[in-house]
C-alpha cells in the first residue's frame, strides 16, 4: 500500500480491538503489515509476540476475549471452536473459574499441545457449531453438554449443566436437543439425567425415586402428593410419612426459578409451624449425593419414630 510505517501501525491497532487487542498475522499482512515489521516493533517493545500466529498489541497480559481468538488462530482458524467452558463464558456465564480455553477440532486431525489450551477432538462437527457470528464457538447448550462430558468431577458436570439455564444462556429443551446430539465418550447416563433433572422433562427424578430407595433403605411406604391446608391455600406435599410426621420436598428446577423460593419457603414455615419437619432434597443434590441426602431422611425417620 506504500503507507509509512505509523499509519500501517495504527491500521493494524484499530483492526486488533475487534478482538481483544490482538490480531493475526495473516490479517497483518492483510493490512500490509509483513513480519520484518512486527518485529521491529516487538523489539521497540510496542507490540508482543504470543506463539507462532498472533500478535498483541501491547506488552501486558492478554484479556478473556484476546485469549479466546489467539487459541483459535494457534491451533487453526479452519479446524479450531472455542467450545465447553470458554465458549459459555464467552456468552456470558458467570460462577464458574476456568484458566485454560478450550477449543473442538475434528476427530480426524493431528493437533499439538499448546500451554494455556485444552484442545478436544469432537467425533461430529455440529452444524450449528460455528455458525454464531464473531469468536468461532459452539452455541451454549451444545457447549454445556461437552463441558460436562469434559468436566473433572459429576459435581462439576452438574454445575457446568445447571448455570447455562439459570443464567438463561439456554433453554432446558435446548439443553436436551443437545444432549442428543451430542455424544461425549464420559458419563453419557449421567449428563442425560441431569439435563433431564435441569430441563424438568418427563423422565426426569422425582418423588418415586427417591420413595424407592427410601423403601431399600428399609423406611415404610410413605403417602405422596399429600394434601395439607394451609392459611395460604391448598398446598400438596412430595413425600410424607405420617407416624413420623416427617416431610421430603424433591425440589426440581422449577423451584430455582422466580418467586418460587420464596413460596417454598413459606410453605415449609407452615408446614414447621404444625409440626412437620421438612427435608428438602435437590434433584441435582440427589444426583451427586444421594447417600448423604438419604442418610438425613433414615435418620430422621428413626429420631422422630424412636
Amino acid at each position: 500500500m506504500g503507507d509509512r510505517p505509523v499509519e500501517r501501525r495504527r491500521r493494524a491497532e484499530m483492526a486488533a480491538e475487534e478482538y481483544g487487542g490482538v490480531i493475526s498475522r495473516a490479517l497483518l499482512r492483510a493490512a500490509d503489515v509483513d513480519d520484518a515489521m512486527v518485529r521491529r516493533e516487538v523489539i521497540a517493545d510496542r507490540w508482543a509476540v504470543h506463539g507462532a500466529r498472533t500478535v498483541a498489541m501491547t506488552r501486558g497480559p492478554l484479556g478473556p476475549l484476546a485469549r479466546r481468538w489467539s487459541a483459535v488462530w494457534e491451533v487453526g482458524e479452519r479446524i479450531a471452536v472455542v467450545d465447553g467452558a470458554s465458549a459459555l463464558h464467552h456468552a456470558g456465564m458467570v460462577g464458574y473459574v476456568d484458566e485454560l480455553v478450550h477449543v473442538s477440532v475434528p476427530h480426524t486431525v493431528s493437533v499439538r499441545r499448546r500451554e494455556g489450551i485444552a484442545t478436544r477432538k469432537v467425533g461430529t462437527r455440529l452444524p450449528s457449531d460455528a455458525a454464531l457470528p464473531g469468536l468461532p464457538r459452539s452455541r451454549p447448550a451444545v457447549a454445556a453438554v461437552r463441558a460436562a462430558h469434559w468436566a473433572l468431577s459429576d459435581r462439576q458436570a452438574a454445575l457446568l449443566l445447571v448455570l447455562p439455564v439459570q443464567q438463561r444462556l439456554c433453554t432446558g429443551a435446548q439443553l436436551l436437543e443437545a444432549v442428543a446430539e451430542v455424544r461425549g465418550r464420559n458419563r453419557r447416563a449421567f449428563v442425560a439425567a441431569v439435563a433431564a433433572d435441569v430441563a424438568g422433562g418427563a423422565h426426569s427424578l422425582g418423588e418415586l425415586d427417591v420413595v424407592d430407595v427410601c423403601r431399600r433403605r428399609g423406611l415404610p411406604p410413605p403417602d405422596r402428593q399429600v394434601v395439607r391446608r394451609l392459611p395460604d391455600g391448598r398446598v400438596y406435599l412430595d413425600v410424607h410419612w405420617d407416624q413420623a410426621r416427617l416431610v421430603v420436598e424433591v425440589d426440581g428446577a422449577g423451584h430455582t426459578r422466580g418467586l418460587a423460593p420464596s413460596d417454598d419457603a413459606l410453605r415449609q414455615n407452615a408446614v414447621v409451624l404444625g409440626d412437620d419437619l421438612v427435608l428438602r432434597v435437590p434433584v441435582i443434590g440427589w444426583r451427586l449425593q444421594r447417600d448423604a441426602y438419604l442418610d438425613q431422611i433414615v435418620t430422621a425417620y428413626a429420631q422422630r419414630t424412636a
